[in-house]
């Protein structure tokens, strides 16, 4: 049976998740140096898989997140349609308290089902990523010869795709949790054309760093 088996990572912490700062993906930060050193215990965690291909979003922080196993030869491709949303005119501010209790009223109306509203004035609603990505992800899986990707993205962007990746419900993107450098591993039946959800948020590869 024909599978194919996806490690979906979000990237390592930058100094705009340290400080609070909103990014989006009108912000291409780096990783600051807890971001790398994520990266690069995951890198130690997972060097040993025989991936075929690496797929990350347009902005540097996805790609530092896995430049070690760029570094080794693996081929990699970037897709716009796995940037973050964009958070419009919030992007690159630090939310006071009436831009935090507008993020939860957001927020709720996307628990609810008002996911054709934005995420800020200017920027992007789920459903518009929803489709982004999808394009994204069917040029991806097309590609059967490719049975072990590794696949870089951003917080909000991998829970809304892991809903419909899972056949779920827009709405129930936030049931989904997700770290900085954390793992989520699902396979693809061709059979069946269905996705499975093997792993979710495991930072197991951090530990050493979480102690430290």
């Amino acid at each position: 049976m024909l599978t194919k088996t996806i490690y979906l990572i979000r990237h390592g912490e930058t100094e705009f998740n340290r400080r609070g700062v909103v990014q989006g993906s009108g912000i291409d930060s780096d990783l600051n140096e807890i971001g790398f050193l994520q990266a690069k215990a995951f890198f130690d965690a997972y060097q040993h898989i025989e991936f075929d291909k690496i797929y990350t979003s347009k902005l540097r922080r996805t790609v530092q997140s896995v430049q070690e196993f760029i570094n080794l030869g693996i081929p990699y491709e970037q897709f716009e349609g796995l940037n973050e949303i964009s958070w419009g005119e919030k992007e690159g501010k630090v939310p006071n308290y009436l831009e935090d209790e507008n993020y939860l009223e957001i927020i709720a109306n996307w628990g609810n089902g008002k996911t054709d509203i934005p995420a800020a004035p200017g920027g992007e609603t789920p459903e518009q990523v929803a489709a982004r990505q999808k394009i994204a992800f069917e040029k991806i899986i097309e590609r059967s010869d490719e049975k072990m990707i590794l696949v870089a993205m951003h917080g909000r962007a991998i829970r809304i795709l892991l809903t419909h990746l899972l056949d779920l419900p827009l709405s129930e993107m936030d049931s989904f949790s997700h770290s900085n450098l954390c793992l989520y591993r699902l396979s693809y039946d061709y059979q069946t054309q269905k996705f499975s959800l093997d792993i979710a948020n495991d930072t197991a590869h951090l530990s050493e760093l979480l102690v430290k």
